[in-house]
């Protein structure tokens, strides 16, 4: 016999079936799926219903004069649109995204590339997930404190609320994308005479970029249907405005505001302006998703 077939392993077949398991196994993970099938009905339930509510009771507003018109009803009056809070809404998610998109990226950037396991590096994480729990109002009262006590309601103070709101998510996000990025092309890189920063800006950062993307538009969708950072920041205004430093009206406070008042044209306009934050978000969704497909693809 040679020395290869003497130190070959001996073969053992393992039994998998149900039967070779024990019973209280078998019941233990009989209950869990059943348990695990219950939740994901459950979750997959409550978006139905909240999609269909929505979906039925924003359609029979919606129309393009409600979409353009650019002054609220007056009450008891059913003239009028949300078309100026569509505007101040894309306001301040362009001023957030301002403040926030170059900090979280270049944070990102130090901690994937330059900083990896250091003290700073240790404190921006920590920092960041615990930015990541605070609660969106806590924002509104920060960028409150910071900018409307000096400057009074404005579209930049939504702003800062929302990039305080946003900063985390693109942060963790680009982090997680730039991690993604093969070691070899780094090292393949730097083999070729090419400086760490030259790596970064013209290696890491493009192979990155789809994913970079699609955490940018999920950040966006997050702030966007925000309403209680902007009921201390941006307030409303019920009239057309693009100026950056006044109030301005905005979608999620609309909703909010219309939803409580007792005229049913606000409260039907309330549910139009929530169909339109749902289609906004969903669509921000479906194109990080289709962004992620086609990287990996």
């Amino acid at each position: 016999m040679s020395d290869s077939a003497q130190l070959a392993p001996e073969k053992v077949d393992i039994d998998i079936t149900r039967a070779a398991i024990a019973p209280v196994r078998n019941y233990t993970g009989i209950v869990l799926t059943l348990l695990s099938g219950l939740s994901v009905a459950v979750i997959i339930a409550s978006l139905s219903w909240v999609l269909w509510d929505v979906g039925k009771e924003g359609i029979q507003r919606i129309n393009w004069d409600v979409l353009t018109q650019t002054r609220y009803p007056a009450p008891g009056l059913a003239e009028g649109g949300f078309g100026h809070a569509i505007v101040g809404n894309l306001m301040v998610l362009a001023t957030g995204a301002a403040l926030s998109f170059p900090f979280g990226i270049l944070a990102a950037v130090y901690l994937s590339e330059f900083g990896r396991g250091t003290r700073l590096a240790y404190l921006v994480k920590f920092s960041c997930n615990v930015l990541t729990g605070v609660p969106a109002i806590l924002c509104g009262l920060f960028a409150y404190a910071v900018v409307v006590r000096g400057s009074g309601f404005s579209a930049f103070s939504g702003g800062v609320a929302f990039g305080v709101l946003m900063l985390p998510i693109v942060l963790r996000s680009t982090e997680e994308a730039l991690l993604l990025v093969s070691p070899d092309m780094r090292l393949a890189s730097l083999g070729l005479g090419s400086t760490r920063f030259q790596t970064t800006m013209r290696v890491v950062l493009p192979a990155a970029a789809p994913a970079i993307v699609t955490g940018l538009i999920l950040a966006l969708a997050r702030a966007a249907g925000e309403a209680a950072p902007l009921l201390f920041t941006a307030f409303n205004n019920n009239f057309w405005s693009t100026d950056l430093f006044g109030p301005v009206a905005t979608l999620p406070v609309m909703v909010y505001f219309f939803s409580i008042i007792p005229y049913r044209v606000q409260q039907q306009l309330a549910w139009a302006g929530a169909l339109v934050l749902l289609a906004t978000v969903l669509a921000a969704s479906l194109i990080a998703r289709f962004l992620v497909y086609k990287t990996r693809k």
